[in-house]
């Protein structure tokens, strides 16, 4: 199968698929308040509890479901994700109280998988001289897909009702899943006779030096990320001076950096392949850190709004060239179980980001916190680059 077929039609499944996760974003308060009873005294404890227990179990899953597919097959168990998170999907549009959709997202972080796998088929089938053009366009499509995720699902909402926004969810995760079926055909896998039984659940790939390090790496930056969550609409209201249209405005300005990511992450993809990915991990961490610490100074909300989408073109890089060296560091027999483990890294990071940054507005001003949330990834690529490995993914060696 042609290499570039098989990075279209998965990139295309990726942005449908982020699109769909992040489609609840703009409304999921309204709903749990318009159609599903919740007081407004209870609404926010309850819209926390159901996003983060996806993201809790889902990441608890991750590394299971990615031992399997390296067990199994990575295609059935990319239709296995799109086919169960389809049904779950609907089944959030069909709910009639809260904890039948606390429920329901319980089942949907069980059915996960869809990303990690979709990960470990394109780094199985693309050429080596183009990993990191493939892992940069893949994370665009990620990313193009979580921004326009809540523009549609509010879209949606407004003009068909809530409940619709997951029906079209559901609808595309099982083109996802139809697309899987007919189009993607896997290589027959070549024996190991070296190569150990693959348990369900086995860290022994955080043995790996490098990867224990990409694996803090992704959890810290998704910490780093999720960080600035709780007091964004609240930063944003205070640079414009009034919370009027504050739900809108403050979306926009929080994925803004998504929308350079969308344009920078195949270039920097590109710049991996050429330069090596660690020095591009190295180069996009420091230009994200250091942007992200600028964004403290702009009083004006255009300004603010300027720099995070000048920081997000650094920000691009770093996605991409984890997941290369990833795949660069592991064995054709381990790429499902390294993405699983990398998104248990990051799930941990999206889980308590919000949960430390929400602590300390409480003690700290909401512009401290955005500048930490950038200040953070300077030590971290100076903990990476000092405990950088010898070999270099150029030369096609193993990273330890």
């Amino acid at each position: 199968m042609k290499w570039k077929f098989v990075l279209a039609l998965l990139t295309t499944c990726a942005i449908l698929m982020s699109m769909s996760y992040t489609m609840l974003i703009p409304f999921l308060p309204m709903y749990l308040i318009q159609d599903l009873g919740v007081k407004q005294a209870d609404v926010d404890m309850w819209s926390g509890a159901i996003f983060a227990v996806t993201f809790l179990v889902s990441g608890i899953m991750a590394p299971i479901w990615g031992a399997l597919a390296d067990k199994k097959s990575r295609k059935l168990m990319a239709i296995r994700a799109g086919f169960c998170l389809a049904i779950t999907y609907l089944l959030g549009g069909l709910v009639s109280n809260p904890w039948e959709l606390f429920g329901v997202r319980i089942v949907q972080g069980l059915s996960a998988g869809l990303w990690p796998a979709l990960l470990a088929i394109i780094s199985a089938e693309s050429p080596k001289l183009k990993l990191g053009f493939c892992m940069g366009v893949m994370q665009g499509g990620m990313t193009a897909g979580g921004v326009l995720g809540p523009l549609f699902g509010g879209l949606l909402a407004d003009q068909f009702g809530m409940r619709s926004a997951f029906f079209i969810a559901a609808g595309a995760l099982f083109l996802i899943t139809l697309a899987l079926v007919f189009f993607i055909k896997e290589k027959p896998r070549v024996p190991d006779p070296n190569a150990k039984p693959v348990r369900i659940w086995d860290f022994s790939l955080l043995k790996i030096p490098a990867v224990k390090r990409m694996l803090i790496c992704a959890g810290v930056v998704q910490l780093t990320i999720l960080l600035q969550q709780p007091v964004m609409p609240l930063y944003v209201a205070e640079l414009q001076g009034s919370m009027d249209r504050i739900v809108l405005v403050s979306g926009i300005v929080f994925s803004i950096t998504g929308v350079s990511g969308v344009l920078a992450s195949p270039v920097w993809g590109i710049m991996g392949q050429n330069i090596g990915y660690r020095p591009v991990l190295y180069l996009s961490l420091l230009g994200a850190g250091i942007l992200g610490v600028i964004q403290i100074f702009p009083n004006s909300l255009e300004w603010f709004t300027g720099w995070r989408f000048i920081g997000g073109l650094a920000f691009a890089g770093i996605f991409p060239a984890i997941n290369a060296v990833l795949t660069v560091s592991t064995s054709a027999n381990d790429k499902g179980r390294v993405f699983g483990l990398s998104y248990l890294a990051q799930q941990l990071g999206a889980v308590f980001g919000p949960i430390i940054g929400g602590a300390m507005a409480a003690w700290f001003s909401y512009k401290f916190i955005i500048g930490l949330s950038g200040f953070i990834l300077l030590p971290l690529v100076l903990y990476l680059y000092l405990k950088r490995p010898a070999s270099s993914e150029g030369s096609g060696t193993t990273l330890t």
